[in-house]
């Protein structure tokens, strides 16, 4: 007896709905409730594979984030905008989660395209190209990879998904001006208003009014929005729409100085110590200004920790202390995510770990056990003085922006603690509400042969968000 046709037909369907997560999705016509069907589906629609078990138990943590359950609302703004600016708490899994939902609705392995996350700093675009490797099951270097200065971790034809530094971007942009290989571009951490991420915001935007099928995203924790709806603006009356993420992860408690405190590099050594000594099990980031501060401090931690266990061996556990700076070679930037230090024996209490870093920890770095943050209130700021030619590296209060995205460190992996070395009342009254755009403060030299590089003729007239003064 013959086969019933209708039944073959719908066998034949459900074994490609098994096979295939991406049946029916259009590119660019996606929806979340589809997106959240293919994340739950047994195979990878990427490498055709069948999803591991730590897969499974890193969905489970990625459902828990605040951008998650916004997924649907997301892809429909995404879906009738070209330009959207995003705000969101720290820790609400924008630097991760965000590319994953734009491969999953633009689905560039099928259009041949790539879509590009870029990150201020080199160890941001490692570790988050790797973090999201990990979470959608695929090889880093191939499907996911970064690209950064002396390091491409990228397969030609194969990798649609890549983060990379701001740098990498502008270049790539001197030798195809119209970025043609990109399908979605996201600026990430725009409140860091760096060199880079400035000359390409004035860049994509005038990219963005010649191609219409290209997407951009700008995105930060703390960002000026209202400012930067306005300047991406395609019309002279139009904004581009603002899409707003609540919450973060987990609660931060921010505690203050009652009094300025004279010296600060002191003062973040004796605020280590005293986490070391009272406080709950749990890893500490502090903020410095540079190399040798970092170096000097971490010297002193460790000699006042082991005093410390020698004296109380069995209150207080071993401490292990790393530092974190640009110039470190990337091996030893990557202890920063060693485990914490284990308890000597059963009885005794465990160990924990410190990282001393600059500001390269500040946005997008997740150091996975950070639940204490000590910050000073300072960084090293690039400062150029025109008058005698001299570009000087200057120790600068933060602001409030980057106050906030210290604080929010501590509560990426559970509810943690900021002490912050400065009163309240100097947050509130001298810091300013936003980092000074390294453009209005560097010798523009450089910058002027890239955009000469770049095709831009016009300097004077080009479109900056915060244009550099004209000398007459």
């Amino acid at each position: 007896m013959a086969d019933n046709p209708d039944l073959v037909r719908r066998q034949a369907s459900e074994k490609d709905t098994l096979l295939e997560p991406l049946l029916g999705f259009v590119p660019r016509q996606v929806k979340g409730e589809q997106v959240r069907k293919a994340l739950d589906h047994q195979m990878n629609p990427f490498t055709k594979k069948f999803r591991t078990e730590r897969y499974k138990e890193l969905l489970k943590a990625r459902q828990k984030l605040p951008v998650f359950a916004q997924l649907g609302e997301f892809l429909t703004m995404f879906r009738e905008s070209q330009i959207i600016v995003m705000v969101g708490e720290t820790g609400a899994g924008k630097t991760t989660q965000i590319p994953q939902f734009v491969a999953y609705f633009d689905l560039p392995h099928i259009e041949g395209k790539v879509v590009a996350c870029t990150q201020p700093r080199r160890v941001a675009a490692m570790s988050a190209a790797r973090r999201v490797a990990e979470e959608m099951d695929v090889e880093l270097g191939r499907e996911v990879g970064y690209s950064i200065r002396f390091e491409d971790m990228t397969e030609p034809g194969k990798t649609f998904l890549k983060y990379m530094t701001d740098g990498m971007l502008l270049r790539e942009a001197m030798n195809d001006p119209n970025l043609e290989r990109y399908s979605t571009i996201i600026l990430d951490e725009a409140h860091e208003r760096t060199l880079a991420t400035d000359v390409l915001m004035g860049l994509l935007k005038d990219i963005a009014k010649r191609r219409a099928d290209l997407k951009i995203i700008i995105m930060s924790a703390t960002l000026d929005a209202l400012k930067f709806q306005k300047y991406f603006g395609l019309t002279q009356d139009s904004a581009a729409p603002l899409f707003k993420v609540p919450g973060r992860t987990h609660p931060v408690e921010v505690f203050y100085t009652q009094e300025p405190e004279p010296d600060y590099v002191e003062a973040a050594i004796r605020t280590v110590l005293m986490i070391h000594r009272a406080e709950d099990p749990g890893d500490i980031l502090v903020f410095l200004t540079g190399e040798e501060e970092i170096e000097d401090a971490c010297k002193k931690i460790k000699l006042e920790a082991d005093d410390l266990v020698n004296q109380d061996p069995d209150s207080v556990g071993p401490l292990v202390c790393i530092p974190l700076y640009s110039s470190l070679p990337p091996q030893q930037q990557q202890r920063i995510f060693d485990p914490a230090p284990s308890a000597i024996s059963p009885s005794r209490p465990r160990g924990r770990k410190v990282v001393v870093s600059t500001n390269i920890a500040e946005t997008s770095l997740t150091i996975d056990g950070i639940v204490y943050v000590v910050d000073p209130g300072f960084l090293k700021q690039k400062v150029y003085n025109p008058r005698i030619r001299v570009e000087s590296l200057l120790v600068s209060p933060i602001s409030k922006a980057s106050a906030q995205q210290r604080a929010g460190r501590a509560g990426r992996t559970r509810p943690g603690k900021c002490f912050r070395l400065y009163t309240e009342k100097d947050f509130m009254g001298e810091l300013e509400e936003q980092t000074y755009p390294e453009i209005l403060r560097c010798n523009l030299s450089n910058t002027v042969l890239e955009l000469l590089k770049l095709g831009i003729k016009d300097l004077v007239r080009f479109d900056f968000v915060d244009a550099p003064l004209q000398r007459r």
